[in-house]
């Protein structure tokens, strides 16, 4: 698949034929006729809100391995989305209750959200192993409450935003994991379809830019090396997990200077060269945060491609 990058100038009539033609015209008629807004600041983003869950589940025993089930209403099955947030791999800028505010929005329209808490590398055995532990966990949570919820899980997206996006990138390839990781599992709930917002996945190539932006270590990250682990980015880093049959979508606001618009042209391009399926959604006007809110400009070019990824068409949501 060819890359993308959606501008107020953008040809509809340019954009890749993957994609749904009349979904993604009416995100962009949306990007260029909706009101401006001036980007997103932290603040902002700190602020988000949403509705409650419907239920809360625990994956684990520490406080913060639990899932937070999003249930729309009427009967199912439901499409589902699997949230994870973002916030630095840290404690410090927020996380799961922030995704209440695109949660909501997602139930709104007929998709089941599961939305993922997790260890981070200031927690209790979080960082790695754990933290990747807590990925596993939190699907196969979802796997085995899916009947009793009306969740189908032969339709799956995972979605994470900032520090969220290299995890569910990680997702993607878990079927590569060596067999000497302790990550490493025979079996799992596949998830194929991958939704990037302003990821940092490519921890071996962006590992300044994760210094810079999140002044995060790569031990914190990845762990440390050791004879029995030579190379510590052979179990974490997205991008040493291709090819894996996914198909991966890069959405990051023209304005992100934390995960800026190269880091998501640079890992489509590894992606492809690889064989694996991946696109860049550039939003124009967008700042980090932008890409996450459900009240921004960008959220109107970003659900009409979650739809697609679900093989919902625009008819088949929620008005």
């Amino acid at each position: 698949m060819l890359e993308w990058e959606i501008a107020p100038t953008t040809s509809v009539n340019a954009m890749p034929h993957s994609l749904s033609h009349s979904l993604i015209a009416t995100a962009l008629l949306a990007s260029i006729h909706g009101a401006v807004a001036a980007p997103m600041s932290l603040d902002d983003y700190l602020a988000l809100h949403g509705p409650e869950p419907t239920v809360q589940i625990p994956y684990g025993a520490a406080p913060s391995q639990y899932a937070q089930l999003f249930r729309p209403t009427g009967a199912g099955p439901f499409p589902v989305v699997v949230l994870v947030h973002g916030g630095c791999w840290t404690v410090e800028f927020g996380g799961i209750k922030q995704m209440h505010n695109v949660a909501g929005a997602l139930a709104a329209q007929g998709i089941a959200v599961w939305n993922v808490e997790y260890r981070r590398v200031d927690e209790e055995g979080g960082g790695y192993p754990g933290t990747y532990q807590d990925m596993h966990a939190a699907l196969d949570s979802l796997q085995s409450h899916a009947a009793q919820y009306q969740l189908d899980t032969s339709r799956i997206v995972a979605m994470g935003h900032s520090a969220g996006g290299q995890l569910v990138q990680w997702i993607a390839g878990r079927a590569k994991l060596p067999k000497t990781s302790p990550l490493y599992r025979d079996s799992f709930l596949p998830v194929n379809n991958i939704f990037s917002l302003g990821g940092l996945a490519d921890l071996r190539h962006e590992k300044d830019l994760i210094k810079t932006s999140c002044d995060r270590e790569l031990a914190q990250l990845a762990g440390s090396a050791s004879s029995e682990r030579p190379d510590i980015y052979s179990d974490t880093n997205a991008a040493d997990l291709m090819p894996n049959g996914s198909r991966t979508v890069l959405a990051t606001g023209e304005l992100d200077t934390i995960s800026p618009p190269r880091v998501a042209h640079d890992y489509a391009a590894k992606a492809k060269l690889a064989g694996d399926q991946a696109e860049v959604l550039i939003l124009p006007g967008a700042s980090h945060y932008d890409e996450i809110a459900a009240t921004s400009n960008a959220w109107k070019m970003i659900l009409p491609v979650i739809l697609q990824m679900l093989g919902m068409d625009a008819g088949d949501a929620h008005p």
